[in-house]
């Protein structure tokens, strides 16, 4: 079996968490403070627009564009739904109407007989703001627990259908309901669920529903737009979500963190309690887990596999393209063997590294061509076989005549790419450099490298100017924190010539 390891990185500015098989970083979690994701918020908000001709309206929800709200999205009896602004029919045992509604008739409906220009809902982010866009939000709230999703406003039991023995599918049904109790609503049973006991589900029910009710209270003193429950840290979240038996430990570098992700386990599954470990090496903890070069190398366009072929991955605003290609491998055998056995090894590479970067959308993957109908059957089975491991939803369609196959998966968050770079200002946005911040922290990381060489002595930190300009605007909670391990003053020397990605530390 082989080893699986989470490992992160927890600063004052940024959280990072990473997944690593045989040393191999599979996933990156990058969470900054200074934009804490809002993926799974609750909010008050204020309808602010409503546009019957789009079949959909704009909530204000307290953040810098407006919430997007497709009629889809919005119960038919929002009034009733929304019982935490009047607090009438919570005990009622028979389902609302609208509840189980499907989709499509939902989309039937008008938004404007749904909603009104000035009415206080409550939402919930399904999907985070991305570039220009706002969030995409629901009525539809849903919590999620160790083993559960609490759907307080659909009354219905379900479990994942990633969960296909349907001897533990009926099992976990009946522990379901036996524990669910008037007017509590639904509940869908995660794959975490697998194998668990009756108690394990009640008491992950029973904590669920005491969220909601408290989310119900605090709702009610409110004024909107406010944000009424905020989820948890992205640590938290992958060892709620993420962190099994499987993986054999989880390496935290900072004391207070590893404490509370400790407390955190205690509750949700103590069981696995023993398996976190403080990093307490002087080494930085990405450094020695060789990490930070792993990350580095997910931003380049060309990833080589083992044969000596290569990988390019282009993305554009439409889709990513990824093209294979033989390289220095030339085979021992037949040209159509050379080939099936290069796309082969691609395939785990590639999906690899659609996790790793997070890629999402339309992804089209240029095979090399094959001319037997089998081997490009054989492609697509291991293609397939490798998707299985992403958490991600994909849907992959047959390779053409050509070597072409597209798939889609689902776009949670930004790219790995677009969370760590912007537009460069040298080449006219036609390509990417590393973001300001990012430098920042970069900066931050290296100066904690040489903090034993530094410290007590007077430090220079030579960067482009709107690198230095930041660590004393924006970032300047990071020059305080290389302040604070060097224990000496630091001078920021503005360097025109320096591109937004180099610096130098020195000491005078």
């Amino acid at each position: 079996m082989p080893r699986k390891e989470i490992i992160a990185n927890c600063g004052d500015n940024e959280t990072r968490v990473a997944v690593v098989e045989d040393g191999q970083l599979q996933e990156i979690f990058i969470e900054r403070d200074a934009a804490r994701g809002t993926a799974g918020n609750i909010y008050k908000g204020r309808v602010s627009r409503v546009l019957p001709g789009m079949q959909s309206a704009f909530v204000n929800i307290g953040l810098e564009r407006d919430g997007f709200l497709y009629v889809s999205d919005v119960l038919s009896n929002i009034d009733a739904y929304s019982a935490w602004l009047d607090d009438e029919g919570a005990d009622d045992d028979e389902p609302r109407p609208g509840k189980r509604q499907s989709r499509r008739s939902r989309e039937n409906q008008k938004i404007d007989k749904l909603l009104s220009r000035g009415q206080e809902i409550l939402v919930q982010i399904s999907k985070a703001p991305l570039g220009t866009k706002g969030a995409r939000i629901t009525t539809n709230i849903s919590l999620p627990g160790r083993y559960l999703v609490y759907t307080p406003s659909v009354d219905h039991v379900g479990v994942s259908k990633r969960i296909a023995d349907r001897a533990e599918r009926n099992r976990l049904k009946k522990i379901v309901n036996k524990g669910r109790q008037k007017g509590w609503g639904g509940f869908i049973v995660r794959t975490a669920g697998v194998g668990r006991s009756e108690q394990e589900f009640h008491d992950d029910m029973r904590f669920l529903h005491e969220l909601w009710e408290a989310l119900k209270t605090r709702g009610e003193g409110a004024s909107a737009p406010a944000a009424i429950h905020r989820d948890l840290s992205v640590l938290l979240r992958l060892l709620r979500d993420l962190f099994t038996s499987e993986y054999d430990r989880v390496v935290i570098d900072d004391a207070e963190e590893f404490e509370r992700a400790r407390r955190f386990l205690e509750q949700v599954n103590p069981g696995l309690a023993d398996r976190l470990v403080l990093h307490q090496s002087d080494r930085p903890i990405f450094d020695h887990f060789q990490v930070e070069q792993q990350i580095s190398k997910a931003l380049d366009s060309q990833v080589w596999l083992k044969s000596g072929a290569y990988l390019v991955i282009n993305q554009t605003e439409a889709l990513v393209a990824i093209d294979i290609n033989t390289g220095k491998y030339v085979g021992k055998k037949r040209l159509e063997d050379t080939v099936l056995k290069t796309n082969i090894e691609a395939v785990q590479e590639i999906v690899r590294q659609i996790r790793l970067r997070d890629l999402g959308g339309i992804i089209v993957i240029d095979f090399i061509d094959m001319d037997e109908p089998k081997n490009r059957a054989r492609v697509v089975e291991v293609l397939q076989k490798e998707l299985e491991k992403d958490r991600a939803k994909t849907q992959l369609l047959q390779i053409s005549e050509f070597g072409l196959v597209e798939l889609t998966r689902q776009r949670v968050k930004q790219s790995l790419e677009r969370q760590l770079t912007e537009d460069c200002p040298y080449c006219k946005s036609s390509g990417r450099v590393k973001s300001v911040a990012t430098i920042c922290l970069e900066i931050f990381r290296e100066v904690n490298r040489l903090k034993r060489d530094l410290r007590g002595r007077s430090v220079v930190i030579r960067t482009n100017p709107h690198v230095s300009q930041a660590l004393t605007g924006d970032n300047r909670s990071v020059l305080k924190g290389m302040r604070d391990a060097v224990q000496g003053p630091i001078e920021l020397v503005a360097d025109q010539t320096f591109h937004q990605e180099r610096f130098e530390v020195s000491n005078l």
